[in-house]
Protein backbone atom coordinates (compact mmCIF):
# COMPACT_ATOMS: atom_id res chain seq x y z
CA UNK A 1 0.00 0.00 0.00
CA UNK A 2 0.94 3.64 -0.39
CA UNK A 3 0.54 6.20 2.39
CA UNK A 4 0.93 9.97 2.51
CA UNK A 5 0.41 12.88 4.88
CA UNK A 6 -1.46 15.88 3.50
CA UNK A 7 -0.77 19.34 4.85
CA UNK A 8 -3.37 20.65 7.31
CA UNK A 9 -3.40 22.90 10.37
CA UNK A 10 -1.52 20.37 12.50
CA UNK A 11 2.20 19.69 12.64
CA UNK A 12 1.82 16.04 11.72
CA UNK A 13 -0.47 16.29 8.70
CA UNK A 14 -3.48 14.15 7.77
CA UNK A 15 -2.86 10.48 6.98
CA UNK A 16 -4.29 9.25 3.67
CA UNK A 17 -4.08 6.03 1.71
CA UNK A 18 -3.15 6.61 -1.93
CA UNK A 19 -3.93 4.58 -5.03
CA UNK A 20 -1.11 2.65 -6.68
CA UNK A 21 -1.16 5.07 -9.62
CA UNK A 22 -1.01 8.09 -7.26
CA UNK A 23 -4.24 9.51 -8.71
CA UNK A 24 -6.59 9.39 -5.72
CA UNK A 25 -6.44 9.35 -1.93
CA UNK A 26 -8.69 8.84 1.05
CA UNK A 27 -8.37 9.97 4.64
CA UNK A 28 -8.80 7.21 7.23
CA UNK A 29 -9.45 8.92 10.59
CA UNK A 30 -11.36 5.86 11.79
CA UNK A 31 -8.05 3.95 11.59
CA UNK A 32 -5.43 6.63 12.32
CA UNK A 33 -5.31 10.38 11.88
CA UNK A 34 -1.54 10.52 11.46
CA UNK A 35 1.11 8.16 10.18
CA UNK A 36 2.90 8.12 13.52
CA UNK A 37 -0.31 6.94 15.20
CA UNK A 38 -0.47 4.07 12.74
CA UNK A 39 3.18 3.20 13.29
CA UNK A 40 2.72 3.17 17.06
CA UNK A 41 0.30 0.23 16.67
CA UNK A 42 1.31 -1.14 13.28
CA UNK A 43 0.32 -4.75 13.96
CA UNK A 44 -3.30 -3.73 14.43
CA UNK A 45 -3.45 -0.75 12.07
CA UNK A 46 -1.61 -2.11 9.02
CA UNK A 47 -4.28 -4.70 8.04
CA UNK A 48 -6.99 -2.02 8.30
CA UNK A 49 -4.96 0.42 6.20
CA UNK A 50 -4.27 -2.28 3.63
CA UNK A 51 -8.00 -3.03 3.36
CA UNK A 52 -8.74 0.67 2.93
CA UNK A 53 -6.12 0.82 0.17
CA UNK A 54 -7.62 -2.18 -1.63
CA UNK A 55 -11.08 -0.61 -1.51
CA UNK A 56 -9.74 2.69 -2.84
CA UNK A 57 -7.84 1.02 -5.68
CA UNK A 58 -10.89 -1.01 -6.72
CA UNK A 59 -13.46 1.82 -6.65
CA UNK A 60 -12.83 4.73 -9.02
CA UNK A 61 -15.61 6.72 -7.36
CA UNK A 62 -14.05 6.59 -3.91
CA UNK A 63 -11.78 9.21 -2.41
CA UNK A 64 -10.58 12.49 -3.86
CA UNK A 65 -7.87 13.53 -6.34
CA UNK A 66 -4.38 13.17 -4.92
CA UNK A 67 -2.11 16.14 -5.57
CA UNK A 68 1.43 15.67 -4.35
CA UNK A 69 2.00 19.43 -4.10
CA UNK A 70 -0.41 19.28 -1.12
CA UNK A 71 1.61 16.55 0.56
CA UNK A 72 4.01 16.89 3.42
CA UNK A 73 6.81 14.40 3.94
CA UNK A 74 5.06 11.17 5.07
CA UNK A 75 6.34 11.91 8.58
CA UNK A 76 6.44 15.73 8.81
CA UNK A 77 8.51 15.22 11.96
CA UNK A 78 9.95 12.05 13.44
CA UNK A 79 11.34 10.83 16.71
CA UNK A 80 14.65 10.05 15.02
CA UNK A 81 16.41 10.47 11.66
CA UNK A 82 19.65 8.52 11.39
CA UNK A 83 21.44 8.70 8.05
CA UNK A 84 24.06 6.19 7.03
CA UNK A 85 26.62 6.13 4.25
CA UNK A 86 25.92 2.76 2.67
CA UNK A 87 27.50 3.55 -0.70
CA UNK A 88 31.13 3.47 0.35
CA UNK A 89 32.19 4.44 -3.17
CA UNK A 90 30.89 7.92 -2.34
CA UNK A 91 32.95 8.09 0.86
CA UNK A 92 36.05 6.78 -0.91
CA UNK A 93 35.80 9.54 -3.53
CA UNK A 94 35.47 12.20 -0.82
CA UNK A 95 38.67 11.03 0.84
CA UNK A 96 40.56 10.45 -2.40
CA UNK A 97 39.78 13.97 -3.57
CA UNK A 98 41.50 15.39 -0.50
CA UNK A 99 44.29 12.78 -0.67
CA UNK A 100 43.21 11.10 2.55
CA UNK A 101 43.62 7.37 3.08
CA UNK A 102 40.46 5.30 3.37
CA UNK A 103 40.36 3.41 6.71
CA UNK A 104 39.77 -0.31 6.15
CA UNK A 105 36.99 -0.26 8.78
CA UNK A 106 34.80 1.86 6.49
CA UNK A 107 34.10 -1.29 4.46
CA UNK A 108 32.95 -3.28 7.49
CA UNK A 109 31.49 -0.73 9.93
CA UNK A 110 28.84 1.70 8.61
CA UNK A 111 29.16 5.45 8.99
CA UNK A 112 26.06 7.11 10.45
CA UNK A 113 25.04 10.50 11.82
CA UNK A 114 21.91 11.65 13.62
CA UNK A 115 20.17 14.45 11.72
CA UNK A 116 17.49 16.91 12.74
CA UNK A 117 14.06 15.30 12.65
CA UNK A 118 11.82 17.92 14.23
CA UNK A 119 11.01 19.77 11.01
CA UNK A 120 11.25 18.03 7.63
CA UNK A 121 10.60 19.90 4.39
CA UNK A 122 7.57 18.97 2.32
CA UNK A 123 8.60 17.38 -1.00
CA UNK A 124 7.59 20.46 -3.01
CA UNK A 125 8.71 23.07 -0.48
CA UNK A 126 11.63 25.36 -1.37
CA UNK A 127 15.07 24.81 0.12
CA UNK A 128 15.51 28.12 1.94
CA UNK A 129 19.14 28.87 2.80
CA UNK A 130 20.58 32.13 4.11
CA UNK A 131 23.77 32.23 2.02
CA UNK A 132 24.92 30.59 -1.23
CA UNK A 133 28.44 30.56 0.21
CA UNK A 134 27.37 27.70 2.50
CA UNK A 135 27.82 25.32 -0.47
CA UNK A 136 24.26 24.12 -1.05
CA UNK A 137 23.95 20.54 -2.28
CA UNK A 138 21.25 17.93 -2.75
CA UNK A 139 21.70 14.27 -1.85
CA UNK A 140 19.39 11.71 -3.45
CA UNK A 141 18.86 8.82 -1.06
CA UNK A 142 16.63 5.90 -0.10
CA UNK A 143 15.11 5.85 3.39
CA UNK A 144 13.05 3.42 5.44
CA UNK A 145 10.64 3.93 8.33
CA UNK A 146 10.92 1.17 10.90
CA UNK A 147 8.95 -0.36 13.75
CA UNK A 148 10.29 -0.78 17.30
CA UNK A 149 13.73 -2.43 17.26
CA UNK A 150 15.35 -3.75 20.45
CA UNK A 151 18.87 -2.80 21.40
CA UNK A 152 21.32 -5.35 20.03
CA UNK A 153 18.92 -6.54 17.33
CA UNK A 154 20.25 -9.14 14.88
CA UNK A 155 20.02 -8.90 11.10
CA UNK A 156 16.74 -10.83 10.88
CA UNK A 157 15.07 -8.57 13.44
CA UNK A 158 16.42 -5.50 11.69
CA UNK A 159 15.22 -6.64 8.25
CA UNK A 160 11.76 -7.48 9.60
CA UNK A 161 11.38 -4.02 11.17
CA UNK A 162 11.07 -2.15 7.85
CA UNK A 163 7.52 -0.86 7.52
CA UNK A 164 7.71 1.78 4.79
CA UNK A 165 10.16 2.91 2.12
CA UNK A 166 10.71 6.43 0.74
CA UNK A 167 13.17 8.42 -1.32
CA UNK A 168 14.87 11.45 0.18
CA UNK A 169 16.74 14.69 -0.44
CA UNK A 170 19.22 15.04 2.40
CA UNK A 171 20.21 18.68 1.92
CA UNK A 172 23.84 19.42 2.78
CA UNK A 173 25.80 22.64 3.20
CA UNK A 174 29.22 21.54 2.01
CA UNK A 175 31.00 24.74 2.88
CA UNK A 176 30.19 24.28 6.56
CA UNK A 177 31.15 20.62 6.84
CA UNK A 178 34.97 20.84 7.18
CA UNK A 179 34.94 23.24 10.14
CA UNK A 180 32.27 21.26 11.94
CA UNK A 181 34.00 17.93 11.43
CA UNK A 182 37.25 19.59 12.47
CA UNK A 183 35.75 20.16 15.91
CA UNK A 184 35.43 16.39 16.28
CA UNK A 185 31.78 16.49 17.26
CA UNK A 186 29.95 15.82 13.96
CA UNK A 187 27.44 17.69 11.79
CA UNK A 188 24.97 20.29 12.96
CA UNK A 189 24.81 23.52 10.94
CA UNK A 190 25.88 21.65 7.79
CA UNK A 191 22.72 19.52 7.81
CA UNK A 192 19.53 21.61 7.52
CA UNK A 193 16.05 20.10 7.10
CA UNK A 194 15.74 17.12 4.75
CA UNK A 195 12.79 16.29 2.47
CA UNK A 196 11.16 12.93 1.75
CA UNK A 197 8.96 11.70 -1.07
CA UNK A 198 5.25 12.56 -1.17
CA UNK A 199 4.38 8.89 -0.65
CA UNK A 200 5.78 6.07 1.48
CA UNK A 201 5.20 2.48 0.34
CA UNK A 202 5.20 -0.90 2.02
CA UNK A 203 7.87 -3.40 0.89
CA UNK A 204 5.29 -5.68 -0.77
CA UNK A 205 4.31 -2.79 -3.07
CA UNK A 206 7.80 -2.99 -4.61
CA UNK A 207 7.63 -6.70 -5.42
CA UNK A 208 10.95 -8.12 -6.67
CA UNK A 209 12.53 -4.66 -6.59
CA UNK A 210 12.86 -4.99 -2.79
CA UNK A 211 15.50 -7.68 -2.35
CA UNK A 212 17.92 -8.39 0.49
CA UNK A 213 16.85 -5.17 2.24
CA UNK A 214 17.77 -3.13 -0.86
CA UNK A 215 15.73 -1.20 -3.41
CA UNK A 216 16.99 -2.32 -6.82
CA UNK A 217 15.88 0.50 -9.14
CA UNK A 218 17.56 3.65 -10.51
CA UNK A 219 17.11 6.85 -8.52
CA UNK A 220 16.47 9.61 -11.05
CA UNK A 221 17.89 13.04 -10.25
CA UNK A 222 17.23 16.01 -12.55
CA UNK A 223 19.13 19.24 -11.94
CA UNK A 224 17.78 22.44 -13.47
CA UNK A 225 15.62 20.38 -15.80
CA UNK A 226 18.38 18.13 -17.15
CA UNK A 227 19.20 14.49 -16.24
CA UNK A 228 21.93 14.49 -13.58
CA UNK A 229 21.81 11.02 -12.05
CA UNK A 230 20.30 7.58 -12.58
CA UNK A 231 22.37 5.43 -10.25
CA UNK A 232 20.79 2.10 -9.33
CA UNK A 233 20.11 2.02 -5.59
CA UNK A 234 20.70 -1.73 -5.43
CA UNK A 235 24.20 -1.60 -6.94
CA UNK A 236 27.35 -0.74 -4.97
CA UNK A 237 25.37 -0.61 -1.70
CA UNK A 238 27.99 -1.92 0.72
CA UNK A 239 25.59 -2.07 3.67
CA UNK A 240 21.94 -2.97 3.15
CA UNK A 241 19.16 -1.55 5.33
CA UNK A 242 19.17 -4.53 7.69
CA UNK A 243 22.85 -3.84 8.39
CA UNK A 244 22.24 -0.11 8.83
CA UNK A 245 19.36 -0.74 11.26
CA UNK A 246 21.40 -3.26 13.23
CA UNK A 247 24.21 -0.72 13.43
CA UNK A 248 21.84 2.00 14.70
CA UNK A 249 20.46 -0.34 17.37
CA UNK A 250 23.84 -1.48 18.69
CA UNK A 251 23.64 0.50 21.94
CA UNK A 252 20.05 1.78 22.02
CA UNK A 253 16.53 0.63 21.16
CA UNK A 254 14.88 2.33 18.17
CA UNK A 255 11.26 3.42 18.42
CA UNK A 256 8.52 3.03 15.83
CA UNK A 257 8.73 5.90 13.35
CA UNK A 258 12.53 6.08 13.30
CA UNK A 259 13.81 6.90 9.80
CA UNK A 260 17.03 5.30 8.56
CA UNK A 261 18.71 6.73 5.45
CA UNK A 262 21.04 5.07 2.96
CA UNK A 263 23.31 8.02 2.31
CA UNK A 264 23.94 9.32 -1.21
CA UNK A 265 23.19 6.69 -3.86
CA UNK A 266 26.37 6.17 -5.85
CA UNK A 267 27.51 3.79 -8.60
CA UNK A 268 31.06 3.28 -9.82
CA UNK A 269 32.68 1.75 -12.89
CA UNK A 270 35.09 -1.19 -12.91
CA UNK A 271 37.83 1.06 -14.25
CA UNK A 272 37.27 3.83 -11.71
CA UNK A 273 34.82 6.51 -10.54
CA UNK A 274 31.39 6.90 -12.11
CA UNK A 275 30.74 9.07 -15.16
CA UNK A 276 28.19 11.72 -16.07
CA UNK A 277 25.06 10.61 -17.92
CA UNK A 278 26.26 12.60 -20.95
CA UNK A 279 29.37 10.39 -21.00
CA UNK A 280 27.44 7.14 -20.81
CA UNK A 281 27.55 6.74 -17.03
CA UNK A 282 24.93 6.66 -14.29
CA UNK A 283 25.63 10.23 -13.23
CA UNK A 284 25.41 11.45 -9.66
CA UNK A 285 22.94 11.97 -6.83
CA UNK A 286 24.79 14.97 -5.42
CA UNK A 287 27.02 17.76 -6.72
CA UNK A 288 29.84 16.96 -4.31
CA UNK A 289 30.53 13.68 -6.07
CA UNK A 290 31.08 15.19 -9.50
CA UNK A 291 33.28 17.86 -7.87
CA UNK A 292 35.35 15.10 -6.27
CA UNK A 293 35.85 13.38 -9.62
CA UNK A 294 36.80 16.70 -11.22
CA UNK A 295 39.34 17.26 -8.44
CA UNK A 296 40.82 13.79 -8.93
CA UNK A 297 41.01 14.22 -12.71
CA UNK A 298 41.97 17.90 -13.08
CA UNK A 299 43.22 18.98 -9.67
CA UNK A 300 40.27 21.27 -8.87
CA UNK A 301 36.44 21.17 -8.86
CA UNK A 302 34.61 22.79 -11.76
CA UNK A 303 30.88 22.31 -11.13
CA UNK A 304 29.51 24.91 -8.68
CA UNK A 305 27.20 24.11 -5.82
CA UNK A 306 23.53 25.13 -6.02
CA UNK A 307 22.54 28.77 -6.39
CA UNK A 308 19.30 30.56 -5.59
CA UNK A 309 16.79 29.64 -8.29
CA UNK A 310 18.31 26.23 -9.04
CA UNK A 311 15.93 23.27 -9.04
CA UNK A 312 16.22 19.57 -8.22
CA UNK A 313 13.79 16.74 -8.94
CA UNK A 314 14.24 13.28 -7.42
CA UNK A 315 12.01 10.38 -8.46
CA UNK A 316 11.93 6.62 -8.98
CA UNK A 317 9.97 4.81 -11.69
CA UNK A 318 8.80 1.21 -11.91
CA UNK A 319 9.47 -1.03 -14.91
CA UNK A 320 6.44 0.42 -16.71
CA UNK A 321 7.65 3.98 -16.22
CA UNK A 322 5.20 4.88 -13.46
CA UNK A 323 6.24 7.00 -10.49
CA UNK A 324 6.43 4.89 -7.34
CA UNK A 325 6.84 7.50 -4.61
CA UNK A 326 5.88 10.71 -6.43
CA UNK A 327 8.58 13.32 -6.95
CA UNK A 328 10.62 15.51 -4.65
CA UNK A 329 10.73 18.79 -6.57
CA UNK A 330 12.41 21.74 -4.91
CA UNK A 331 13.84 25.15 -5.73
CA UNK A 332 16.66 26.78 -3.78
CA UNK A 333 15.72 30.22 -2.50
CA UNK A 334 17.20 32.80 -0.15
CA UNK A 335 15.93 32.46 3.38
CA UNK A 336 13.91 35.43 4.57
CA UNK A 337 13.27 35.49 8.33
CA UNK A 338 9.60 35.94 9.22
CA UNK A 339 8.77 39.23 10.86
CA UNK A 340 6.96 39.13 14.17
CA UNK A 341 5.61 41.95 16.30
Amino acid sequence: MKLASLKNDSRDGKLVVVTTDLSRCRAVPEIARTLQTALDNWKAKAPLLAQAARELNSNANMGEPYREENAHSPLPRAFQWADGSAYVNHVELVRKARKAEMPASFWTDPLMYQGGSDNFLAPHDPIAIADEAYGIDMEGEIAVIIDDVPMGADLDQAAASVRLIMIANDVSLRGLIPAELGKGFGFFHAKPSSAFSPVAVTPDELGPNWQDSKLTLPLLVDYNGSPFGKANAGIDMTFNFAELIRHAAKTRPLCAGTIIGSGTVSNKLEEGPGKAISEGGAGYACIAEIRMIETIETGAPITPFMKFGDTVRIEMLDAAGNSIFGAIQQTVEKYAPSKTN
